[in-house]
């Protein structure tokens, strides 16, 4: 039999808000989070830009889990938390092995890292901190999010960069599709200000000295974010049969492989997996209301993204709404395709397409309707989403009207 999937409960928090609807109402209206580094645990990277979170929200997470998480895990804690309150969901011994959780990550455990080295190679400390090795596992996200929410289902962390998030929604939907688990708990988490992670970055010649202009001929790359995404996932006949409110359906995933280059993007590995995830939710590419693009804001990358887009959907390319949110709420890497699944969904909800904001100069090789600077009211009956990461690993998912 194959399940439908649905979604029935969203919750985030990045530079935008510290809650899904606060960071909607900001993405909606193109109001951009970017803006200088605040952190005193930079050291020599003051001026630098990024989208970061000025103060996380209050909350009861008891200490014996805390000093065991590290920030990137604390902000998947608190982004399942608010989706599992909105979705209205419960459990007992009886079911909580049918609930699961898929978190993606793309650098993580950045501060514990850090940390660590700091203390022992510049400081005095001989032995590292009790937690540090469980910080730092990519799948401890995920682990607090089965501790702090008691899932006892398929609990498992995802990793492939900047296409975290969705590859983890992926799997998540593949778990309920093949009976495994009625509940999945998915998303994506990062926080990657921390001065290593930074440096990496800066090294690529990638990051932009101002802000995110995706698509705009003047844009000067991309800028890093920190931040979650999460969404509770049911199969059709739960959320049915419980009576909850269905915000949006994963109509189809896309997944392939570039093949290609370790940092370069190709067209045909994104335009593989966008062909796939239509094949998957048996549309044809008129359907499209919405894509939601990768769009990070390098030269390159918008370039190869919209060639992709028109190989994929033809003349419909230039009829369907498209924007980057990277250009409010920056590129969170792993939370990244997570923060524009909310994106999707709330545009689905609404019928509001969220503007690419910064925009100012057309570029003849992103010649698309990217939505600049304004939101457009526009029936969105299905969204997609694009997350292409370094290394070419590519997933894509639809989401439909329900």
């Amino acid at each position: 039999m194959d399940r439908r999937v649905v979604i029935t409960g969203v919750g985030g928090l990045c530079g935008l808000g510290t809650d899904a609807a606060s960071m909607w109402k900001e993405m909606r209206e193109g109001r951009s989070a970017i803006g200088p580094i605040a952190n005193s645990e930079l050291h020599d990277l003051e001026g630098m830009t990024g989208a970061e979170i000025k103060a996380l929200p209050q909350h009861d997470i008891n200490r014996g889990h805390l000093i065991s998480m590290d920030r990137f895990s604390l902000l998947a804690v608190l982004a399942a938390r608010e989706a599992m309150r909105q979705a209205g969901l419960s459990w007992d011994e009886g079911n909580a092995h049918r609930f699961g959780a898929t978190v993606g990550v793309g650098f993580t455990g950045s501060y514990a890292t850090e940390q660590t080295y700091r203390s022992l190679l510049l400081g005095s400390a001989i032995r590292a901190e009790l937690f540090t090795g469980v910080k730092v596992m990519p799948s401890a996200a995920s682990v607090h999010l089965s501790l702090s929410l008691g899932l006892r289902g398929p609990v498992f962390g995802v990793t492939s960069a900047c296409a975290s998030a969705n590859h983890a929604i992926a799997s998540a939907v593949d778990q309920i599709k093949l009976g495994r688990a009625d509940v999945m708990v998915s998303g994506g988490s990062d926080a990657p200000f921390a001065w290593g992670v930074l440096k990496a970055w800066e090294a690529m010649r990638v990051l932009s000295p101002d802000t995110c202009r995706p698509f705009s001929a003047d844009r000067k790359g991309l800028v890093l974010g920190e931040g979650a995404g999460m969404a509770v996932l049911e199969s059709y006949e739960h959320a049915t049969r419980r009576g909850a409110t269905i915000l949006a359906e994963i109509a189809g995933v896309g997944l392939s492989a570039d093949a290609f280059h370790i940092a370069a993007p190709s067209v045909e590995g994104p335009a593989s997996a966008m062909r796939a995830c239509l094949a998957d939710a048996g549309l044809n590419a008129e359907d499209v209301d919405y894509l939601n693009a990768h769009g990070t804001g390098t030269k390159s990358n918008d370039q190869t993204e919209t060639a992709a887009i028109k190989r994929v959907f033809g003349n419909h390319a230039y009829l369907m709404s498209i924007s980057s949110t990277k250009s409010t709420h920056a590129h969170c890497l792993g939370a990244a395709s997570a923060l524009e699944m909310i994106a999707c969904v709330m545009a689905i909800q609404e019928d509001v397409v969220p503007p690419t904001a910064n925009y100012r100069e057309p570029d003849p090789a992103c010649d698309l309707d990217i939505t600049p600077n304004v939101p457009r009211e526009r029936k969105v009956r299905v969204a997609m989403s694009n997350a292409f990461a370094m290394g070419g690993t590519n997933a894509v998912l639809a989401f439909r009207q329900v």
